[in-house]
C-alpha cells in the first residue's frame, strides 16, 4: 500500500486552524504580518517559503526592512518604562495567562514545526512543551530568583532556526517575566508561522514582546548595535557571532552570544558498548543540527574493532524518511531518527564537506542510503542526508575543525591520553564533551583538561535549563550565562558593582567544570 501524508498533519488543515486560532497575523490575502508597536502589521516584502520536507511552499515571510524594524524597536523600548514598573504579581499573572493560552495549541505548534523546520513530531512536541514547563518553572520561582534584581529595559533576541520555541520563546518569556520589554527577529530558515502563532498568543496576554522578520545583514543594525537596545541574546554561528562582539565591544550593552564548536566524545579503557550504543542513537536526534550535538569521536586506537561494530549496529538502520507519512490514515507518525535538514542548500553543503574529506584523505566508514519506502513517490528529497562517518580525517579538511552541523561524524584514532585530549580540543572552545571510561577518576582527571563548558563521564551532555548553569569557553560563547538563576541575573541589574559569571573578552571570572 502506497504511503500518504497523515491528514493529521495535512499542511492545510494545520494552516487552517493557525487562522482560526490567530487571525491577526494575517493579511486579508492570507499573508504573514510583523507584530510591531503593539499590533500585527507590515507585510514587508514578502520572501516564499518551502518546506524543507518535500517542497511544499508555506507561505511567505514577511521581510522588513531596517527603517520598519527601527519603528519596533523605538516603540518596544516605549514600552519598557510602564512594564518594568508593572507589580512582580501582574507581570507573573500576565505570563502564565500567556502559558495558559499557549497549552492548548501545543499539539498544533509540534505538528507545524515539522512543515517549518522538519523535525519529526515527537521532537517539534518537545520543542513547544519544553518552551511551556520550561517558563512554569520560572513563573513558580520568580521571587526567590529575581530577589531585588531591576530590569534592563529592551532585550533583543536573534536565534537560529532549530530551536524557536524551547531557546526563542522560552528566552522571551524568562526576559519579559523579568520585567523587560523584548524584540525577537524570527530566524529566516524556517518556524516563523509557529512562532507568530505564539508571539500573537503572548501578546493577547498583555506581555509586551516584539517579533519581525527580515534578513539578517538588514536588521543588524537596528537589533544589535541601536543604543535602544539594553541587552542581546543571540545564538548561531561564530562568523556572525563574531562579528556581533566586535560591534559591541565598546559599548556596555549586556550580551549573551551563544555559538558553535566541535563537541567530541573521548573513549578510553572502555568496555560498556551497549550504553554507548543507546548514547550514539540518541545523539542522532534531528540529524545532528544542534549546538549540543557530538560530531567527533576520539577513540583509543586498541578499541576501534568494538567501536566500530558498536557504531554500525547503532547508525546503519536509523531510519531517515519524510516524517509526515503513515500508511494508513489510521496509523500513527513513524519512529523516525529524523526527517531532512533544515533545506537543500545545507543538505548540499554537507555532500561538499564529505567529498572534500575524501578528496584529502579520509576514509569512509559509512555513507548511508536513504530508503525509498520512507518517501511518497517521486517527491522531492533534496534537502534529505543519510548518517555518514569518516575515520582518519586529514588535518587539510575543512571538517577536521568545523562543526558539520549535520549527520556527518569524524572517528580520530589515538594512542596516548594526550592525544586524546589534543584531539577533543581541536576547536578553541566548545559547549560539551564527555568521555567514556570504566576508569571513572582517570575520565574525570581528563575532563578538567576538556575545553568545553560541560563535560559528560560516561554520559551525553545538553544545554539544559531551569537549575542548570549553560555557557562556554572561548570561541564557543561570549557575554553572560544562562540557565536558572543566572538566565534571570543575565538580563537585570543587581547592586552596584556585582559581577555577572559569563565569558566576556576581558573577564576574569569564569565557572568551574559544570
Amino acid at each position: 500500500m502506497p504511503k500518504i501524508i497523515s491528514p493529521q498533519v495535512e499542511f492545510a488543515t494545520l494552516l487552517a486552524q493557525v487562522k482560526q486560532a490567530a487571525p491577526e497575523i494575517f493579511t486579508p490575502e492570507g499573508g504573514f504580518l510583523n507584530l510591531l508597536e503593539g499590533r500585527w502589521q507590515e507585510p514587508g516584502n514578502p520572501r516564499k517559503f518551502h518546506s524543507a520536507i518535500d517542497g511544499t511552499l508555506l507561505g511567505s515571510l514577511p521581510m522588513l526592512d531596517s527603517a520598519t524594524a527601527l519603528r519596533g524597536v523605538l516603540a518596544a523600548k516605549q514600552e519598557a518604562p510602564a512594564w518594568a514598573a508593572t507589580d512582580r504579581d501582574e507581570r507573573r499573572a500576565r505570563v502564565q495567562a500567556a502559558l495558559e493560552a499557549l497549552r492548548p495549541h501545543v499539539d498544533l505548534i509540534g505538528k507545524l514545526l515539522m512543515w517549518e523546520i522538519g523535525k519529526t513530531y515527537k521532537l517539534g512536541f518537545t520543542d513547544i512543551d519544553r518552551a511551556v514547563e520550561g517558563v512554569q518553572w520560572y513563573v513558580d520561582n520568580i521571587d526567590q530568583l529575581l530577589g531585588s534584581r531591576t530590569p534592563l529595559g529592551l532585550v533583543s533576541n536573534i536565534a537560529s532556526w532549530n530551536y524557536p520555541m524551547s531557546v526563542l520563546l522560552h528566552a522571551v518569556l524568562v526576559q519579559a517575566l523579568c520585567g523587560n520589554s523584548v524584540i525577537a527577529k524570527t530566524p529566516t530558515d524556517g518556524g516563523f508561522i509557529s512562532l507568530s502563532l505564539a508571539f500573537a498568543l503572548v501578546r493577547r496576554a498583555g506581555v509586551p514582546v516584539t517579533l519581525v522578520s527580515g534578513a539578517g545583514g538588514e536588521l543588524s543594525d537596528v537589533l544589535v548595535k541601536h543604543a535602544a537596545i539594553d541587552c542581546l541574546s543571540f545564538v548561531g554561528g561564530r562568523k556572525n557571532a563574531r562579528n556581533i562582539a566586535d560591534a559591541l565591544a565598546t559599548t556596555d550593552k549586556r550580551y549573551m552570544l551563544e555559538m558553535e564548536g566541535v563537541n567530541a566524545y573521548g573513549i578510553w579503557d572502555y568496555s560498556d558498548w551497549n550504553t554507548l550504543a543507546d548514547q550514539l542513537k540518541k545523539g542522532y536526534d534531528y540529524g545532528k543540527q544542534r549546538c549540543t550535538a557530538y560530531v567527533r569521536f576520539v577513540v583509543e586506537r586498541r578499541l576501534f574493532p568494538q567501536f566500530l561494530e558498536t557504531y554500525w549496529d547503532a547508525v546503519r538502520n536509523l531510519k531517515v524518511g519524510n516524517p509526515t507519512l503513515v500508511d494508513s490514515a489510521d496509523d500513527k507518525l513513524p519512529d523516525l531518527a529524523f526527517g531532512p535538514v533544515i533545506n537543500a542548500a545545507q543538505a548540499r553543503d554537507l555532500d561538499r564537506l564529505y567529498q572534500d574529506a575524501l578528496k584529502t584523505g579520509a576514509t569512509p566508514l559509512l555513507n548511508g542510503r536513504l530508503d525509498d519506502s520512507l518517501f511518497l513517490p517521486g517527491q522531492d528529497r533534496s534537502a534529505y542526508v543519510a548518517p555518514r562517518a569518516l575515520v582518519n580525517l586529514p588535518r587539510q579538511s575543512e571538517l577536521y575543525f568545523k562543526e558539520p552541523f549535520g549527520p556527518i561524524d569524524s572517528i580520530v584514532l589515538v594512542d596516548r591520553i594526550d592525544e586524546l585530549v589534543g584531539e577533543m580540543n581541536i576547536s578553541n572552545g566548545a559547549l560539551v564533551a564527555a568521555i567514556a571510561s570504566d576508569d571513572e577518576a582517570l575520565a574525570k582527571r581528563t575532563a578538567r583538561e576538556i575545553r568545553s563548558f560541560k563535560v559528560g563521564i560516561n554520559k551525553l551532555r545538553s544545554r539544559g535549563d531551569r537549575e542548570e548553569v549553560f555557557g562556554g569557553l572561548g570561541e564557543s560563547w561570549k557575554g553572560a550565562f544562562v540557565g536558572g538563576k543566572l538566565l534571570v541575573e543575565a538580563v537585570t541589574n543587581g547592586p552596584a558593582g556585582q559581577p555577572i559569571l559569563g565569558n566576556y573578552p576581558e573577564a576574569t571570572l569564569l565557572p568551574e567544570k559544570v
